[in-house]
């Protein structure tokens, strides 16, 4: 075992020191150039990050987009799964992220070996989870969907035909209202969004009447129904740049508000408020601030944290994620 790798295996990144004269952007730049490398960031890791990005975007199209370059490596600023998303897509080219400890709580909150036994108990449902899940429960899963279409998968289904759908609880509750499905559901939720503070929001809403609430369907049901607009993180993100108004309160991460500031800079956007008190009055992710230019660096430079992904999972993965492709056709 190498020292770099050592230190991957103690603290799930490198921690290998960096001059302090160095310029950081110029020098990922450069790496990135020389390396074959496509830089991915997640809109909700740190807006310098996401300025350096080739792509900036949602976990799915951010895997996407660099399966169809000719890069050799793929950097993902996000959390594991989408190291793992990317993976499942591109198998034939490295995957590294900043640091492995960036994980997920939603995805955490469906253990593989737990979701299995729960799976077992409906022999005669199908399967579908949200894509913000690891590729073992992807692998579980007969149809990945996106909170973008989630929707209109459900819905390319008979009527008929039992469902259960997962990781996200608030999410699922979310289609199965909009569809009038009666679905089975696993109990799980992101930390960031199910902490939003529905006492402080109507503070916030009582001081703020001419904004409209924008959320993202991870969030509590309470908060979803008085919300004037739900949509993805890209929806909300073209939903303020289309709309009339003027102002916005913006229930979701608040790494967004970067990208909108950046394509609605005339207009005013509010974030809404965690339970929690914090340096931003707003909700945050700890996983994705655990993405830094310097984690990011080292990673281009020492091609490490990898991601790897067993074969046989990730062909099972693929599958799931390829049914949603071919029914989210045209969508």
């Amino acid at each position: 075992m190498t020292n770099i790798e050592a230190q991957v295996n103690r603290y799930g990144y490198v921690t290998e020191a960096i001059a302090e004269d160095i310029d950081l952007v110029a020098e990922i730049n450069r790496l990135k150039k020389e390396k074959n490398a496509v830089i991915l960031a997640h809109y909700y890791v740190d807006a310098e990050i996401q300025d350096l990005a080739d792509y900036i975007g949602d976990s799915l199209g951010l895997s996407q987009q660099a399966a169809a370059t000719e890069a050799d490596m793929i950097v993902f600023c996000g959390v594991h799964f989408m190291g793992e998303t990317a993976k499942i897509l591109s198998p034939n080219k490295k995957v590294v992220i900043p640091d492995l400890n960036a994980g997920c709580s939603l995805a955490d909150s469906a253990p593989a070996d737990k979701f299995a036994a729960f799976k077992a108990q409906y022999p005669d449902h199908i399967v579908i989870s949200y894509i913000n899940c690891s590729a073992e429960i992807k692998a579980l899963t007969d149809i990945v969907c996106t909170s973008s279409n989630a929707l209109q998968i459900v819905e390319s289904l008979p009527k008929d035909q039992k469902i259960i759908f997962a990781p996200d609880a608030n999410l699922g509750r979310y289609v199965a209202h909009k569809t009038g499905r009666d679905m089975v559901l696993w109990d799980g939720a992101c930390i960031v969004h199910i902490d939003i503070s529905r006492e402080k929001l109507a503070q916030l809403r009582e001081e703020n009447p001419d904004a409209l609430l924008i959320a993202h369907p991870e969030c509590k049901e309470d908060i979803l129904k008085q919300a004037d607009f739900v949509s993805s993180t890209t929806g909300l993100l073209k939903f303020v740049k289309e709309s009339s108004h003027s102002k916005f309160i913006v229930a979701t991460e608040a790494g967004i508000l970067h990208k909108m500031k950046q394509s609605v800079p005339d207009k005013k956007l509010i974030p809404a408020p965690g339970s929690d008190n914090n340096t931003c009055a707003c909700s945050e992710c700890p996983y994705m601030k655990m993405n830094t230019l310097e984690k990011v660096y080292n990673a281009l430079y020492f091609e490490q944290p990898e991601i790897f992904v067993p074969e046989d999972i990730r062909l099972k993965a693929y599958e799931s994620v390829a049914r949603m492709l071919e029914l989210s056709k045209g969508i």
